[in-house]
């Protein structure tokens, strides 16, 4: 894979399925020629098996697609070449969408109530006069911010403060030829007015809408609220006026929740259990709590069980089962030494253990994200060759804790979206085991480029801390095996997905068995005949790009060269510059300055001596600028070897969802750096 091969990358999003069985899911992909991520909806026909999927809107940037519950109508997001997306609503059968909403900054996914009448959804409400609504005041003349709280702004979004989201309903209006385009849908009721903002609404079925929201300004606990909603339009016309408020507590979570779903009696959620700040290194659970308000209950173990929230919320399945007992199954998305596997659950167990959680989609591979309806998931599977393909499984009809872990007649994989990415080359993630100096087990992966060795050895450090590398397709190690070099991904301790205890080893540790686990894995990789122990570069981003710095300035004559990209150097100006340092700093090295300095890359910067390329972005919040431009005045400064890369318009999301071709310019710097300090001939130019 070459960097002008990003366009190749077509990454599905959440399927949606019909009722028939027909499966709509948007596809986005980089367009360098354009420079954005196009995105349209596709069908696939309930019997195409991996046929080709259909065009269903023709974007240019399509989303989210949600089919309401009798199967008749999709909503999704569409936004133009520029600007946010807005709601859209078109029969499935098709024809032309209608469009729902017009935020000033866009509208978020929706959820259907059970009725199938209404959605909820999430908006940011601009505070007036700022965002375009005065049209005659730029971003530049905009007032100045009063800053009264330490979350007033979040990397890749902005200032939240003076534009919170609130949770909107919307009344669906089936079409008419009675009656003008522009009334068949009123409009968006705002039903929340939360000073911290509201997230994750889900309907209870009996009139009242539950939300999300902190449990005060600059707490990072959460609780649930209910509100009750007026009754749903059914003719012509807007829904009763109502004064947005904020609504009555329901279940306090113990640290954090999302991604709330109604099933039967209960609200389902995803959450960490914590207290205060000390929220890192911690597995996310799925939690129950009854909708008359009370404690909630953890369904699974807090140990071993660490649920993907990027896969989106639990999905309760039915009921009924041989045991007689009634019980929901709920399908949940679980990491397990760096895969992630579909799992269900059932809701009259506590805190069950990974080990006794049936499994549906498993193996080598990552579930991206997954539906069901009627006996039958979709999901998104990504594995070591594609981005994504949608796959289905039929469940069966009585699903129960004692059926074992068989999912039924068996997955069909519908999709063929890699086909052309897999035709330019893709190489294979090797499974890495070793042991670290005080002989704790380390796991990875070893991508190796074609052709016989040695080659030179990258050794790439995630971010996070509390992350994992995958066995998926990873366009990073791809890129970089393709032009020659052994790509070493390590998941350290302080990773997700290997159990809590992992997570958190490295709380008030960073540098230290983090360290042994990186090179344990290192070392074992540099057994192999492929791999050349005398040509390693090492390199990372966030997390990962500490971690450069660090071994950059710790562990003499390992590696020739280094590239540190949107690093944490400093944590004493961290603490105060990050969008999370004010509670992400202490939680992990703590409060005290000479502890956050002796933890901190910087502090050993005369100690680097080897050549380094640090790469930033502008507009990073997360990693401000500042701590890369600390490293590089401290080095150059005393005259070592490096250089500064800073990308403008970007934030810390760069190499994943940044402009495709700043994407594009950063592999093709990455691989000028390495073809420069660490050729992948031994003494000649790499190719």
């Amino acid at each position: 894979m070459k960097p002008a091969d990003l366009p190749l990358l077509r990454v599905p999003g959440r399927p949606a399925l019909g009722r028939d069985g027909e499966i709509v899911v948007a596809l986005s992909a980089p367009d360098l020629a354009a420079d954005m991520y196009c995105g349209t909806l596709l069908r696939i026909r309930s019997n195409a098996g991996n046929g080709p999927a259909t065009v269903l809107t023709a974007g240019p940037r399509d989303s989210e697609p949600v089919i309401s519950p009798d199967g008749g109508l999709v909503v999704f997001l569409r936004a133009g070449e520029t600007g946010p997306g807005q709601l859209y609503a078109m029969p499935l059968a098709g024809g032309e969408p209608r469009k729902l909403t017009d935020h000033p900054l866009g509208a978020g996914p929706v959820v259907f109530s059970s009725d199938g009448r209404r959605v909820g959804y999430c908006a940011a409400v601009p505070e007036p006069g700022r965002y375009g609504t005065a049209e005659a005041v730029d971003a530049d003349a905009e007032a100045p911010r009063r800053i009264t709280r330490l979350a007033y702004r979040l990397d890749n979004e902005g200032f939240v403060l003076d534009r919170p989201k609130q949770v909107f309903v919307l009344n669906l209006v089936e079409p008419s030829p009675t009656l003008d385009p522009a009334d068949l849908i009123p409009a968006p009721l705002q039903v929340t007015d939360e000073p911290a903002g509201a997230s994750d609404p889900a309907f209870t079925g009996d009139g009242r809408l539950l939300y999300v929201r902190s449990t005060g300004i600059d707490e990072l606990t959460d609780e649930i609220a209910v509100v009750d909603l007026p009754d749903a339009a059914t003719s012509r016309g807007d829904a009763p006026e109502r004064t947005p408020r904020c609504g009555e507590p329901l279940v306090a979570a113990r640290g954090s929740a999302s991604d709330l779903v109604v099933a039967g009696a209960e609200v389902l959620f995803l959450g960490v259990e914590f207290t205060g700040t000390d929220a890192v290194g911690r597995t996310t659970g799925l939690w129950a709590a009854p909708l008359s308000g009370g404690p909630p209950r953890r369904l699974t173990d807090e140990d071993s069980v660490d649920v993907d929230r990027a896969a989106g919320r639990p999905v309760p399945t039915g009921t009924g089962g041989r045991s007689g007992t009634g019980a929901v199954r709920i399908l949940i998305a679980v990491l397990d030494r760096g895969a992630v596997a579909l799992r269900a659950v059932p809701t009259g167990a506590e805190r069950v253990a990974l080990a006794d959680l049936p499994v549906v989609i498993a193996g080598s591979r990552v579930v991206r994200s997954f539906t069901y309806r009627d006996g039958r998931v979709a999901a998104v599977v990504a594995d070591g060759g594609t981005a994504g393909e949608v796959v289905t499984v039929e469940l069966p009809v009585s699903p129960d804790p004692a059926d074992g872990p068989s999912a039924g007649p068996g997955e069909v994989q519908r999709s063929d979206f890699g086909r052309a990415l897999t035709a330019a080359g893709i190489r294979p993630a090797i499974e890495l085991t070793a042991s670290s100096p005080d002989g704790y087990p380390v796991h990875g992966w070893l991508v190796l480029p074609d052709g016989p060795g040695p080659r030179p050895v990258l050794l790439c450090v995630h971010g996070g801390p509390h992350t994992a590398y995958t066995p998926a397709l990873f366009d990073e190690a791809q890129i970089y095996a393709g032009a020659g070099y052994a790509v070493v991904l390590g998941n350290p301790r302080g990773s997700a997905g290997y159990g809590q205890p992992h997570g958190r080893a490295v709380v008030g540790a960073f540098g230290t068995v983090d360290v042994d686990d990186v090179l344990a894995l290192l070392d074992e990789a540099l057994t192999r005949p492929e791999c050349d122990p005398t040509r390693v570069g090492v390199m990372g981003g966030s997390y990962g790009g500490f971690m450069t710095s660090w071994l950059c300035s710790h562990v003499p004559n390992r590696f020739t060269a280094a590239i540190s990209e949107r690093a944490l150097n400093a944590w004493d100006s961290f603490a105060g510059s990050s969008d999370i340092g004010y509670y992400f700093a202490q939680a992990y090295v703590g409060a005290d300055r000479d502890a956050q300095w002796a933890a901190s890359p910087l502090a050993y910067a005369d100690r680097i001596d080897i050549p380094l390329l640090i790469i930033h972005s502008e507009r990073d919040w997360r990693c401000p600028l500042e701590q890369a431009q600390r490293l590089f005045v401290a080095l150059k400064r005393r005259g070592a070897e490096v250089e500064m890369l800073l990308f403008p318009g970007e934030g810390h999301e760069l190499s994943r969802s940044g402009r495709p071709r700043h994407r594009r310019q950063r592999f093709e710097a990455i691989l000028a750096w390495w073809d420069r300090y660490l050729p992948v001939s031994a003494g000649s130019p790499g190719s």
